[in-house]
């Protein structure tokens, strides 16, 4: 089986002169060989797509890097004790770590099986339940946070309560 083959941009004709039957072993070998090419540039196709994906999603991780730094030198800088978040803001901040939980769950499944195609699909209660179990712990971590707040706000009164103390024991 004599063949040449032509790279055409990202995609390869080969043409192969047939002396025999279209029905012949060489016809059926033919046709496997460019059904995997065509499997394979499909596949190619799949990782560019996939690759520029995770180009897009870095560049958004380090755009919410960079905000949330930012966030974070505006409260050093004012560190406002007694002002209160707004509860859009909290909801939003929630809703956005449990997607980014969520991607970096299945980015990280992606990573440790990356040529394993998921034959069982999880069904829909199940994938409610995981995700009403993602929800209810940001919700629980975001509690979490809120609770250290306070009592760091309350260990700060404390030791402005004992300077006090101590000032007028001096006296």
């Amino acid at each position: 089986m004599a063949f040449r083959s032509f790279d055409s941009g990202s995609y390869t004709v080969v043409i192969i002169p047939f002396r025999t039957s279209f029905y012949s072993l060489d016809a059926l070998r033919f046709y496997l060989l460019i059904k995997r090419m065509k499997d394979l540039e499909k596949e190619k196709d799949a990782l560019w797509s996939g690759l520029e994906i995770l180009e897009k999603t870095h560049l958004w991780y380090l755009q919410q890097l960079e905000e949330n730094r930012a966030q974070q030198d505006n409260s050093k800088t004012k560190i406002g004790f007694g002002s209160c978040q707004d509860g859009a803001a909290e909801v939003r901040s929630c809703l956005l770590r449990s997607r980014i939980q969520r991607v970096n769950g299945s980015l990280g499944s992606v990573m440790s099986e990356p040529n394993v195609m998921s034959s069982v699909n999880p069904s829909i209660p199940e994938t409610v339940a995981d995700s009403d179990l993602r929800w209810h712990n940001t919700v629980l971590t975001n509690e979490l946070s809120d609770k250290n707040h306070q009592i760091f706000k309350l260990e700060v009164e404390r030791d402005a309560l004992l300077e006090e103390l101590n000032e007028l024991q001096a006296c």
